[in-house]
């Protein structure tokens, strides 16, 4: 058996999020925050959440680069 060295599910892609109460299936609002880096963003609709993840999934990434 071989243990796998690296996580499916790293913390650094761990996050937390908080939606508005408020907020609609069709107006979806809230804030996420990463665990790790305890960054935080509020976002006004499901596609600036996404865009939210995808900016800081292409940070780390950046970051971990050789």
């Amino acid at each position: 058996m071989t243990l796998k060295s690296e996580s499916k599910y790293p913390s650094r892609r761990a996050y937390v999020l908080k939606v508005r109460g408020d907020a609609k299936a069709d107006a979806l609002a809230g804030r996420i925050e990463n665990l790790v880096t305890g960054h935080q963003c509020d976002f006004a609709s499901g596609r600036e959440l996404l865009e939210t993840i995808e900016r800081d999934l292409a940070a780390s990434t950046s970051a971990n680069a050789p």
